[in-house]
């Protein structure tokens, strides 16, 4: 008889699934740009998100209250929650749906908001009294740069229109703003009840969007269903509970330094299945807004 192969300790499995868990966070996270592509042929932008984040809002104040998560006692922590969710979900989310929904291949929308941290970097110095050494400034330069690069190439071939760009853009912005003022006034939110009230505000926020400017017409296919569930349940609440989990293990650093990996994995996942391709310059502007981002988020911290 051949002997059986030795049994792995459990706890060097723990130790593996904790090392896999920031990687997974943010192939999680790449899949919402491909959630959005997938469904917005069958709904229009904020109507798509609105039902997104209803569905949301019910699950995670379910959670929250069967997991006894602590809510704001402060009306004005609960406005500071809110309207720090209005830029990160409202803006963010709208934005780079609204960009995607106007031709902006997926890829090149997680690249234009994937710079993110190079302006939380910028900001950090005067609005939160942070130092940003000269290595971070040389990466908010270069990633600068090679998104221009990225957006000049696709613009050139005739890849989305100006305005879906500047959706894109305005997205960047309300994530970045959204970082800092979450960052500022609701640093210690709970991630379960916080969430529920973000996501509650940000379905009131855009709900008149949709009726004033939308058919608000759904067409139920399957591939709508499973674009909205996936984004429900594996990237609202999954991708949630991971991070909720990395941060009590205190693994949250490591997420934040593998952010700079989304936009490569979501051009990757968007060419086998929707066949967006990228030019040798634009890889090459892909690759310097990413260097760029390394730069800062792998800075060494004073």
């Amino acid at each position: 008889m051949s002997a059986s192969p030795p049994a792995v300790p459990s706890s060097a499995l723990s130790v593996l699934a904790i090392a896999a868990m920031p990687g997974l966070f943010v192939l999680l996270w790449s899949t919402g740009f491909i959630g959005a592509k997938l469904g917005l042929p069958y709904a229009e932008p904020m109507t798509f998100l609105v039902l997104r984040f209803a569905i949301v809002a019910v699950l995670l104040a379910l959670l929250a209250g069967l997991t006894g998560a602590p809510w704001p006692r402060d009306p004005r922590m609960a406005g500071h929650i809110a309207v720090a969710g209005l830029l990160l979900h409202g803006v963010y989310l709208g934005g780079v749906f609204a960009s995607i929904y106007h031709g902006v291949p997926a890829g090149i929308s997680a690249l234009i908001v994937g710079i993110q941290p190079l302006l939380v970097a910028a900001a950090a110095g005067p609005v939160l009294g942070e130092r940003v050494s000269p290595r971070q400034w040389a990466g908010l330069v270069l990633g600068l740069a090679g998104v221009v690069l990225v957006v000049w190439t696709k613009l050139g071939i005739g890849v989305g229109t100006p305005f879906g760009y500047a959706l894109s853009v305005i997205a960047l912005v309300g994530i970045t703003i959204g970082t800092l003022y979450q960052k500022r006034y609701c640093p210690a939110v709970d991630l379960r009840s916080g969430s529920a009230i973000q996501f509650a505000a940000t379905t009131v926020f855009l709900a008149p969007f949709a009726l004033l400017f939308e058919t608000r017409a759904v067409i139920w296919s399957g591939e709508f269903v499973f674009a909205l569930g996936w984004l429900c349940i594996v990237l609202s609440l999954g991708a949630i509970s991971l991070l909720f989990i990395l941060i009590r293990r205190g693994a949250a650093a490591r997420v934040s330094s593998l952010f700079f990996l989304v936009p490569p994995c979501t051009a990757l996942v968007a060419f086998f299945l929707f066949g967006e391709q990228l030019s040798p310059l634009a890889l090459a502007g892909m690759a310097a807004t990413m260097a760029g981002v390394a730069l800062v988020n792998l800075a060494p911290k004073a």
